[in-house]
């Protein structure tokens, strides 16, 4: 049990509920309802988790699909897996990590905040594109944290219900309505050169 806590306490998880924490490859459900797709996600992420403590550079995942395919579960497992080798995690859950963010101005951790993620040895952001797009959002908080994991190469993972077309659609579009195509590109630039897309399909097995 001391292990097991102590293992644990490797991941760092805002947000996120404690079966995400908990989730391992062991307790994946397989059965009529699994897809091709599914499949091919968890090969890729238990590749990255062999690549990565055998120290071969390898690009994190963006997972993507509809709501209840398992992608923040399988974010769970790839933490849980890297904490048995030693290693850190934080997974975020980005929409609440945002509003979160907002109020640390106030107690001055905003900074100690942001670094948190620029540095963790594995980030892994879940849900990006359901926040309310803003310019801070993506150019002051998502891009200094993008472009410092891509400069230092760590790996970064994401699930979204977007694809990376999609994904972009949201970074242009302000909440006023403005067009930001460039920024949106440079948004898109850095996501596209941490990680590597994956289609989840299947049944919703929040259901």
């Amino acid at each position: 049990q001391e292990e097991k806590n102590r293992l644990r306490k490797l991941i760092r998880a805002s947000h996120v509920p404690k079966e995400i924490v908990e989730a391992s490859f062991s307790n994946l459900i397989w059965d009529e309802y699994t897809t091709e797709a599914r499949v091919e996600a968890v090969e890729k992420a238990k590749n990255f988790v062999d690549s990565y403590i055998n120290g071969a550079g390898h690009k994190g995942l963006y997972l993507y699909g509809e709501f209840g395919v398992g992608k923040t579960y399988l974010l769970g497992a790839i933490a849980n897996a890297l904490s048995e080798e030693g290693v850190s995690s934080h997974i975020v859950y980005w929409p609440e990590y945002l509003r979160e963010l907002k109020g640390s101005f106030a107690e001055n951790s905003y900074n100690q905040k942001v670094d948190a993620l620029k540095e963790v040895p594995i980030l892994m952001i879940d849900d990006i594109g359901a926040e309310t797009m803003s310019a801070w959002s993506r150019d002051d908080v998502l891009g200094p944290i993008l472009q410092y994991r891509m400069h230092e190469n760590l790996p970064t993972f994401f699930t979204s219900n977007f694809n990376m077309k999609q994904l972009e659609h949201h970074f242009t579009y302000s909440q006023r309505g403005e067009e930001e195509l460039v920024k949106g590109k440079r948004i898109m630039e850095r996501v596209r050169n941490l990680t590597e897309p994956i289609e989840m399909d299947g049944k919703n097995r929040r259901d």
